[in-house]
């Protein structure tokens, strides 16, 4: 045995006849198991992006004085910010707007910090009458859906404004679920009373919209109740109801009069309740088995958390929306699930973790018929070890598993097995070739310390080719991530598994 060992022989030797080497590699299967259990599952990973937009009002000012005495300032003080890459400002009548883009991989939560933190310090530069500055952040993380669900009438037996009504309160019991981010609704059809005004009969009473709209809004007023104590000590609570509550009050509003003849809002508007129609959105669900060529639907759409678990997620909210089937169907509304992402990351990774178990018979098939029987099982069960360190070495650093990171892994799954193979085939080489009549433990270790330093540089060499990656900017640095982390940490722990558990399952099993 040589005298001076590498780090691949001082493994082999630490670990070949310890007792606690079996324990160990169990330990290592039970890692990877919990971390495939509860590592968080989603299609794509999420990327950071940060920005926002200030929004300033000045009422009355028109746009060219908007831009010189509000964007202009806005712009100057805000280049201050470190890590700012786009400014892209609007100017309206009244009101200005002046959107932020940060550079990609910015942290979130201190960018809206400092873009707060910057408008606040200056708001001795806006000018007089303009009011308090809104600020209104991007949130990327909980703009992208993970689920979606269309929710129709059955045969338009309700109508568009009591299916929003519905929506809405399924909506609210969503929003509950646990890491669940924002709920919205998409093609949704809120109830109001539509006032469509003739305009031949406006111009024949020589009337304006302004009028119309001035009337409605002085009965339309809510006051807030009166109290007040009288002489025997009594409270009076004084209130006044609100003279708009059917579509029959609208109609007889008076907009004006005529040769003292009153004009009411029937006379020149035909007033209906019905639903937003100023809202153009529109959605439809077609449907394979009806006559009808499409129906008109609300899509409720859901997001999670930055670092949960879709799966997980999407089974609870998908869980509710069952239980509450019967009560739907009782009102005539029926739904479809338009989009569910914790689905496609389910069976993306079990379709993994099944071409994986493909990919190591392969392996020992090829193995068998190289090295022999023994030998090839031995680099098989070292396989399954490699995966299950490297998604909790990721899970421990707070990655998920998602479309980049399996491709990560099936990229890296060829070279797992190189380390391995070269430590197993060269203990069965010396072997062979022993005239000294060492016993397999010798051998064992001085093959794996032989091979240690050649090993340890081509694997080096490999992961040197991905850190490139690291320094890609924008989205795509951002998307690839996973892939320059998944990537060398799998090569690293390959090295590791194939010094510490090759010569032992070697003394073994052979």
């Amino acid at each position: 045995m040589s005298n001076e060992t590498n780090i691949a022989g001082r493994l082999a030797k630490t670990f070949i006849d310890h007792p606690l080497t079996f324990i160990l590699g169990l330990f290592i299967l039970c890692l990877g198991f919990i971390s495939l259990e509860f590592m968080p599952r989603e299609e794509n990973p999420q990327i950071k992006v940060s920005g926002g937009a200030v929004i300033v009002a000045l009422p009355g000012a028109r746009p060219s004085e908007i831009k010189k005495v509000i964007i202009e300032p806005l712009e100057r003080k805000i280049r201050e910010i470190k890590g700012v890459e786009h400014i892209y400002s609007f100017a309206k009548d009244s009101v200005a707007i002046v959107q932020v883009q940060y550079y990609i991989g910015e942290d979130k939560e201190v960018s809206n910090l400092k873009l707060y933190d910057q408008v606040m310090r200056n708001m001795d530069l806006l000018p007089k009458g303009a009011m308090q500055p809104i600020i209104k952040t991007m949130d990327i993380d909980t703009d992208i859906p993970i689920a979606t669900i269309a929710f129709y009438a059955n045969e338009n037996k309700t109508s568009q404004t009591k299916l929003y009504n519905e929506i809405s309160k399924i909506a609210y019991e969503v929003n509950k679920i646990k890491n669940v981010a924002l709920v919205d609704l998409k093609g949704e059809k809120k109830e109001q009373y539509n006032v469509e005004v003739n305009s031949s009969k406006l111009s024949a009473y020589n009337l304006s919209l302004g009028q119309i709209a001035k009337q409605i809004k002085a009965l339309s007023l809510t006051t807030p109740n009166i109290n007040s104590d009288n002489h025997t000590n009594d409270l009076t609570i004084l209130s006044i109801k609100n003279a708009i509550e059917s579509k029959e009050d609208l109609e007889n509003i008076i907009i004006s009069y005529n040769f003292n003849t009153p004009i009411y809002l029937k006379d020149i508007a035909k007033i209906s309740r019905s639903y937003d129609i100023q809202n153009k959105r529109e959605a439809y669900v077609y449907k394979k088995d009806t006559k009808e060529k499409a129906l008109e639907q609300s899509t409720l759409t859901i997001s999670k958390l930055k670092g949960s678990n879709s799966v997980t997620i999407n089974e609870e909210i998908f869980k509710y929306i069952d239980s509450i089937k019967p009560q739907l169907e009782n009102k005539n509304i029926k739904f479809v699930i338009t989009r569910d992402d914790g689905y496609t990351a389910n069976n993306a990774v079990n379709s993994l973790v099944q071409n994986l178990l493909i990919s190591i018979v392969i392996i020992a098939i090829l193995l068998i018929f190289s090295l022999g029987f023994k030998e090839a099982m031995i680099v098989s069960v070292l396989v399954p070890m490699i995966l299950s360190l490297t998604l909790f070495i990721g899970f421990m650093m707070d990655e998920t598993i998602n479309r980049i990171t399996l491709f990560a892994l099936i990229v890296s799954l060829g070279m797992l097995v190189d380390a391995a193979i070269i430590v197993i085939e060269n203990i069965v080489r010396h072997k062979k070739e022993d005239t000294n009549n060492y016993d397999l433990k010798t051998i064992s270790i001085n093959a794996t310390n032989e091979i240690g330093n050649a090993t340890n540089i081509a694997t080096i060499a490999i992961i040197m080719t991905f850190i490139p990656m690291f320094f890609v900017g924008g989205m795509m640095g951002q998307f690839m991530h996973p892939l320059p982390v998944f990537v060398p940490i799998a090569l690293v722990v390959s090295l590791f598994v194939a010094y510490v558990f090759t010569p032992y399952l070697v003394k073994k099993f052979l």
